[in-house]
């Protein structure tokens, strides 16, 4: 996609703007599935009974032995992501900030950006491809280590925002996911 185009649609959805980025990839922390379920009660908390369908670790925080960003993704599903009344204020007082507010989907962080929490209606296709990525990276270590490869070289670079960044990855993680198809039957 052209540069100008993407960052049209960025301008679109991010609130607070694009913002330049330096990714930095570390050694996969022990510590990262402990600061998930930390950030899963701390949720279950704030929305209280019934509004998250499922809250799943996801990205590569979520996969041991895999080189990460350090910053834990968490997955909320919820009955309907654009009904914002449901969730945003709650989370909003929980100490989350809205980050992303696109069509069905959502995405807060805290303060420190060490925690990105997405929110999806329960059953749309975007969960189900990012849990079926994270299982296929935990499962096949030749797919890990390409990813991990990709992941360093792709650091290398300045992006205009953090999106560039997750957007040049998109090839690699179709091919992961279509190897996945094949040998599991993932849609």
């Amino acid at each position: 996609m052209n540069r100008d185009v993407r960052n049209a649609e960025l301008d679109e959805i991010l609130i607070g703007g694009r913002e330049p980025a330096r990714i930095t990839i570390v050694d996969y922390n022990p510590a990262w599935p402990a600061r998930f379920e930390w950030e899963r009660a701390r949720i279950l908390r704030a929305l209280g009974d019934g509004v998250a369908v499922r809250i799943e670790h996801f990205g590569s925080t979520a996969v041991p032995g895999l080189a990460a960003k350090p910053i834990v993704d968490l997955i909320v599903t919820v009955a309907n992501a654009d009904d914002e009344a449901a969730f945003v204020p709650a989370l909003e007082h929980a100490g989350y900030e809205l980050r992303v507010r696109e069509p069905g989907h959502r995405m807060f962080r805290v303060p420190t950006r060490d925690v990105h929490v997405h929110v999806w209606a329960d059953g749309d296709p975007e969960v189900q491809r990012s849990l079926a990525l994270r299982d296929r990276l935990r499962a096949s270590p030749e797919d890990r280590a390409s990813y991990e490869r990709l992941k360093r070289e792709l650091a290398e670079r300045d992006w205009d925002d953090m999106n560039h960044y997750a957007d040049a990855k998109d090839e690699l993680i179709g091919a992961i996911l279509s190897r996945s198809e094949s040998s599991h039957g993932v849609r």
